[in-house]
């Protein structure tokens, strides 16, 4: 069964190896500091054999070229992202697929938070690797793309099945759990998730990965498209419904 190991980096990052005992290959999920990738890695007595990166931005790429230096490791990433980061070897976009020894990882284009941006969704293990694209209880900032093009990315990531283990890259549950009972003040569910939140960051544990399932009964925005939140939040349909939600979240102080 493959192996995640999680660590904390830069300021707000999740770092991930994704490592499959019986290949012995390691994959870097992303690269936002080289040092604590390489750092981890050798802890672990796992040698790193690939990148996949998720998207351009510095906090995710940043570190290709020092962990390919020392490790001569190959670097997989969008297509549409990859003139903006360096060393990639290989490109890939929606509907690809990367292999981990006999695991597979499908790419799922979730562009929006860049215009380029993937997920990696390996089903037979269960997990995904989702980036900036959606995070426990929010989502990226739409710098690159529009709300239907996100809206369409967030209903790729809905449709994998309930019990996904999502990998997000940030610890900004507690900011986003603010803004979702702002959005969703009668969700009591999302209640109760917003309490263990709180305590959990109390004791520093982190509050990701996150299920998918419980996303989709908390998270505002995989919510746009639910009776309740195009009542509250307007729209004709729900990428309106998600703009709008986005909107608010940019600008929101609470």
């Amino acid at each position: 069964m493959l192996q995640v190991h999680q660590f904390p980096c830069l300021s707000d990052n999740y770092g991930y190896l994704l490592h499959d005992p019986a290949s012995y290959e390691t994959v870097c999920i992303d690269t936002p500091d080289a040092e604590s990738y390489l750092r981890e890695a050798d802890a672990q007595g796992w040698p790193i054999t690939a990148i996949w990166n998720t998207h351009w931005h510095p906090d995710h790429a940043g570190g290709n070229m020092a962990i390919k230096a020392a490790t001569g490791c190959e670097i997989i990433a969008p297509a549409i992202d990859a003139p903006k980061i360096e060393g990639v070897d290989r490109m890939v976009k929606g509907g690809d697929t990367v292999m981990i020894g006999e695991f597979a990882a499908y790419v799922i284009d979730v562009g929006g938070h860049t215009m380029g941006h993937i997920a990696y969704h390996l089903p037979e293990a269960g997990i995904a690797f989702v980036g900036d694209s959606v995070f426990a209880l929010g989502c990226g900032r739409m710098f690159e793309g529009t709300a239907p093009q996100f809206w369409a990315s967030l209903l790729r990531i809905k449709a994998m099945p309930l019990r996904t283990t999502l990998y997000c890259a940030h610890e900004y549950t507690q900011a986003n759990a603010r803004f979702a009972l702002h959005a969703d003040p009668d969700n009591e569910e999302l209640r109760h998730y917003s309490e263990e939140i709180d305590d959990r960051r109390a004791t520093g544990k982190p509050t990701v990965p996150m299920v998918l399932k419980r996303e989709l009964a908390t998270n505002p925005f995989l919510r746009a498209d639910t009776p309740e939140m195009q009542a509250r939040w307007g729209g004709s349909g729900p990428a309106e419904t998600f703009a709008a939600l986005r909107a608010a979240k940019d600008n929101f102080r609470g």
